[in-house]
């Protein structure tokens, strides 16, 4: 099938999959005319690198996760391993989002946004606290 079709089937823009073919995560065969040919595997994989993506794995990440699920004889705990990883980054944004956050509520709460030139918040960001 053609990259449209791919992409319709899989979920993801066809802009996504040529992207993909483009760095090597799936690579569709060519037809005689030089056309993309995907079959069903590699749509198959277009949908599971939709779906890590929607988990935020990098393409790094997909590029290892997508060889963890083709080796047949791969361990768990591998594929676990590299998931662990990816958690302990989202628990560490999380926490990085939840101070900038607690930051931010403050400065706001000490703006008394009225026709006052003096902002704590302006304050903050040029650094003249």
């Amino acid at each position: 099938m053609n990259v449209r079709d791919a992409a319709a089937r899989s979920g993801l823009p066809p802009k996504t999959v040529r992207y993909y073919d483009d760095i090597g995560l799936v690579v569709p065969d060519r037809r005689g005319n030089g056309y993309r040919d995907y079959d069903n595997r590699a749509v198959q994989k277009l949908a599971f690198l939709k779906r890590a993506r929607q988990l935020g794995f990098s393409i790094d990440d997909c590029r290892q996760l997508l060889s963890l699920y083709e080796d047949k004889e791969r361990a768990s705990a591998d594929v676990k391993a590299l998931a662990e990883t990816h958690l302990d980054e989202i628990d560490r944004r999380l926490e990085e989002l939840q101070h900038l956050r607690d930051t931010l509520k403050h400065l706001v709460h000490a703006c008394r946004g009225d026709e006052r030139p003096d902002c704590p918040i302006l304050a903050d960001l040029s650094g003249d606290k």
